[in-house]
């Protein structure tokens, strides 16, 4: 069918329509991209270029230089070494077994090293680095670098680790660093970005631990460019952070080494105190351990030693050992009665070995009694029934009063871990703890240190200081922070009379010094460093009365475990002191025999320049100390080298 000349023209006029229409959509279009283009490109290009650059531009954090610490004198205690290691790259090393194989032949590796490291770097990225060895030696880590051309993707590194030269003297007081744990990050509330860092360490006891934000330091920074898949290109910027603050302690190092060799391989503590101070000169908990082992990574074999050892050595005694005190307890009944005027220097008890309370007999450690005893005979032989009297006269609240102003009972602020308050227990302490009344019984055994009263060596010699000086003394571990000395405030007057506290301190001058002194076997004969104690002996079995009617055992033919636990405490020089030590000896028997010579030795070393001069011991006791002291593992004061003495 022919098309008329109306239809060809209404058709072209129809397509003129379209194309008009298309062409202004069109048009639109593109202005509406023109418009966008320029919005992005013009007016958010700053914006658009900053995220660019923060997805090409990482920060990274730069582990800050732990501060050092020292001793009192400036010894060091711990310090950062240089540590030579070796890391990996899979992306680089291609054939990882093969390079790891031949890296085995260059340096010492176990086993059981090649596969730990063949599972970290196949667990991670192919570009990141994975450490192989550390602590190498400087021969071992030259081997690797002269060896790089057959090693590839094998780099040796040098970084930072943390040593301890003193090891097991310090060990129960500095402790050690290790890896940040998931349970340390749980514990903070905001944990420093430091802490999430691979293998970052930090303080896990002692005062690496409780003076971590000190030690630390502020991280440093730097910013690096990476590619799409995460990996470094290059180093653009850097930024260095601030060193951990150094810590100057107030322990004397030889003092402590002298202790602690002193104490050997007893299961034993000791502390001396400056008791014009509170500076703690030495805190020794024996045995001890290489705290140098946890930093490296401590084998199951040495871990399990030292927990199944029944002397515990990783248990720091000093602090965290709460133990009956015995006899040295006797000064804070004592000082008690006298404050509450139940009795002065010149009151008498009559001793025949015993009393009699309602169906219970109490005995006196001298089965046929002393006879007729004043204060300062109670105390230089020990009379248990003086203070059985004297304790029902006060009551028990009384003598608890007393304990906590003597430092008994509570938890000095010291920067160690698992300080103890011990317990100094009164008649609302047995009611909410056992639901029970309080009855004189339980003040007849705590009159002598029995029963709930728990003490540690670290409250004991301050209760000995504050006797020695009539002040509350408070203990304290550090004494510098970079070379700011810490203020120490004057200690406050324990409020007793010159008369009260003389009447306690001639006792324990003649239990050391007296004829009849349990400890006269250890006093010190130079009148210049006059010793002053009392000995303390606490049982850890109770005594049937079948057993004491047909003798009661020896110490000597009980097994180690249910021997009694020896003590003493002590301060010197008498006339003007200056040192308060108590030494605790689980399981040594008699305070007399087995703590007592120890703390005259350690009180001694404190007072003197070098080793305790021979002249200062009884003429008759000069020979067998010469030889002792001789025999004493201690650390050579140049080379700092010392034989072995922890159990790990």
């Amino acid at each position: 069918m022919r098309r008329t000349a109306r239809d060809t023209e209404d058709s072209a006029r129809m397509i003129n329509r379209r194309a008009l229409m298309l062409g202004g959509a069109m048009t639109a279009m593109v202005a509406a991209l023109g418009v966008r283009m320029r919005y992005l490109q013009i007016d958010q290009a700053d914006e658009f270029r900053l995220l660019a650059e923060e997805n090409r531009v990482n920060v990274r954090l730069i582990p800050p230089e732990r501060g050092i610490i020292y001793d009192r004198n400036g010894k060091i205690i711990a310090e950062n070494e240089q540590n030579y290691r070796v890391v990996i790259t899979r992306e680089d090393a291609g054939d990882v077994d093969l390079v790891l194989r031949r890296l085995a032949s260059v340096i010492p590796m176990t086993p059981e090293d090649l596969e730990r490291t063949i599972t970290e770097v196949k667990e991670l990225r192919a570009f990141v680095p994975v450490q192989v060895a550390e602590r190498l030696s400087w021969e071992d880590f030259s081997k690797v670098a002269l060896n790089a051309p057959a090693l590839p993707g094998v780099v040796p590194e040098v970084g930072l680790s943390r040593r301890y030269p003193l090891d097991v003297d310090f060990a129960h007081v500095v402790g050690y660093v290790g890896p940040v744990s998931d349970k340390d990050l749980e514990a903070l509330e905001s944990p420093d970005p430091l802490l999430k860092i691979p293998k970052f360490q930090i303080g896990k006891i002692g005062v690496e631990k409780w003076m971590e934000d000190t030690l630390r330091g502020s991280a440093g920074t730097k910013k690096i460019e990476v590619n799409s898949a995460g990996r470094v290109m290059r180093e653009l910027e850097r930024e260095e952070g601030l060193p951990g603050a150094d810590i100057r302690l107030t322990i004397d190092a030889d003092v402590q080494n002298f202790a602690q060799a002193r104490l050997g391989d007893e299961s034993a503590a000791a502390v001396v105190i400056d008791v014009t101070n509170g500076d703690i000169i030495c805190i020794a908990s024996a045995p001890s351990f290489d705290p140098n082992l946890f930093v490296r990574g401590i084998s199951h074999t040495d871990y399990n030693v030292l927990m199944e050892d029944d002397h515990r050595p990783l248990a720091n005694k000093t602090v965290s050992g709460a133990y009956p005190p015995g006899s040295t307890f006797k000064m804070v009944t004592a000082l008690a009665a006298l404050e509450a005027g139940v009795i002065n220097g010149d009151s008498k008890v009559s001793c025949p070995g015993h009393i009699e309370f309602g169906d219970r007999r109490f005995h006196c450690w001298k089965r046929s009694g002393h006879g007729t005893v004043n204060l300062a005979r109670s105390l230089t032989e020990s009379c248990d029934v003086f203070y059985y009297e004297v304790a029902q006269k006060i009551g028990i609240d009384k003598i608890a009063e007393m304990g906590r102003k003597l430092g008994l009972g509570q938890k000095f602020n010291l920067p160690m871990s698992a300080v103890t308050e011990g317990n100094m227990p009164d008649k609302a302490w047995k009611l909410e703890r056992h639901k029970a009344d309080w009855r004189i019984g339980d003040t007849i055994n705590a009159s002598i240190g029995q029963g709930y009263v728990l003490t540690s060596p670290l409250q004991l010699a301050v209760m000995t200081a504050r006797i020695a000086s009539g002040r509350a003394i408070e203990p304290r571990l550090i004494r510098m922070i970079n070379d700011q000395e810490l203020p120490v405030p004057e200690a406050a007057s324990l409020g007793l009379t010159p008369d009260m506290l003389a009447a306690v301190q001639k006792g324990m001058h003649d239990v050391v010094n007296g004829d009849h002194g349990t400890a006269k076997s250890s006093r010190i004969v130079d009148a210049s460093m006059t010793f002053a104690g009392k000995t303390g002996t606490s049982q850890v079995r109770n005594i049937s009365a079948a057993e004491r009617a047909s003798g009661v055992i020896s110490n000597d033919d009980l097994p180690w475990n249910r021997r009694d636990h020896a003590l003493f405490v002590g301060f010197a020089p008498y006339d003007n002191p200056r040192y308060a030590v108590s030494v605790v000896v689980e399981h040594g028997g008699g305070g007399s025999t087995a703590a007592a010579p120890i703390a005259r030795d350690i009180i001694l070393r404190a007072m003197s320049d070098g080793l305790p001069p021979l002249t200062a011991y009884p003429e008759s006791q000069r020979a067998r100390i010469e030889t002792m002291l001789n025999e004493l593992p201690l650390r050579d004061p140049v080379t700092g080298e010392t034989p072995v003495r922890s159990r790990a």
